[in-house]
């Protein structure tokens, strides 16, 4: 294996517990990695307790795997355990200060006329997630300064909201405004991810979100617990010529190969993970675990039970 490229072995296991009987449930998960310029995904399978009545898998809207189950059978606990292996390679980018300007992109965007830029458009608007201010774009206008490489604006501005926002977890949830993130200034990588965009658009460049993981390592001489890893989000801008090219504000990074990518949308609403409506259930608890291991440190054993669905 080429030192820039790494193969992984995820294992993401979502369980609910209800207070009360459930009866039926149609549910929708995005957890099998999609394909990618810079990854291939090799297979997926998913593991369903209780035994789903229906099970399909197809490409959504902006090709990223969507699985579709129901669950008939009566129940007071759920539990699905997404199963894939993907290889991620280091994207090979130009040197920042090498790429146009930003007023250039956004001209190029408004006057669309091949394939490539029209998709790009679809992600330079509002969506449900991702609205902004006055406020919020004359704070992208200070890494957006007449004239600068894009992928520099860019930079500058993941480092900024790395610097400026605090990373902390229980203060904001899925439906906290972007606006409401930014007059705070903290709340986790959905947050930042979201915040970055609204500030790309509200400037007329096109920008989405991607949900994925994030490998973590253990402190030197620590075993690596398993399951103790997390899914991550992160934002990609439009880059005429290289595509989209995706950045991490809760890092301040680049994304690497230790990003693997699940799906990518307009805003979290287009990659949620795993969303559904239940008839019945009364109040509910979740618990998430996830693994994420070089395919040659994984020494996992595969579970037992349920029905296994092959993507």
């Amino acid at each position: 294996m080429r030192s820039h490229e790494v193969t992984y072995r995820i294992r993401h296991t979502t369980s609910y517990y209800y207070g009360d009987v459930v009866t039926l449930a149609h549910n929708e998960a995005r957890l099998n990695p999609r394909n990618g310029p810079w990854q291939v995904a090799h297979n997926a399978r998913f593991v369903v307790d209780p035994a789903p009545a229906f099970m399909s898998r197809e490409l959504d809207y902006f090709g990223n795997w969507l699985n579709l189950f129901v669950l008939q059978e009566p129940h007071r606990r759920f539990v699905l355990t997404a199963h894939s292996e993907v290889t991620v390679r280091e994207p090979i980018l130009p040197p920042p200060s090498h790429t146009p300007p930003w007023e250039e992109v956004r001209e190029l965007l408004a006057n669309a006329t091949d394939q490539e830029v029209f998709e790009a458009v679809e992600h330079c608007f509002e969506s449900p997630y991702v609205r902004w201010t006055g406020t919020i774009e004359a704070y992208a206008r200070e890494s957006f300064t007449p004239g600068r490489p894009i992928l520099e604006a860019v930079l500058d501005l993941n480092r900024r909201i790395h610097h400026d926002f605090e990373y902390r977890p229980g203060t904001t949830n899925v439906a906290t405004p972007v606006k409401a993130v930014f007059e705070q200034r903290r709340g986790v990588c959905q947050d930042f991810a979201h915040l970055l965009i609204a500030c790309v658009r509200s400037l007329g460049l096109s920008a989405r979100y991607v949900s994925g993981y994030l490998l973590t390592r253990p402190a030197e001489g620590q075993a690596r617990l398993i399951g103790a890893d997390a899914s991550h989000a992160w934002a990609s801008v439009y880059c005429p010529g290289h595509d989209f090219v995706d950045v991490d504000p809760t890092n301040d990074t680049l994304v690497t190969v230790e990003h693997p990518t699940l799906a990518w949308g307009r805003d979290f609403g287009d990659v949620s993970p795993l969303k559904g409506v239940v008839l019945g259930g009364g109040a509910h608890s979740v618990g998430v675990s996830v693994s994420v291991l070089p395919i040659d440190e994984d020494t996992e054993t595969e579970p037992e039970g349920g029905t296994d669905a092959e993507g």
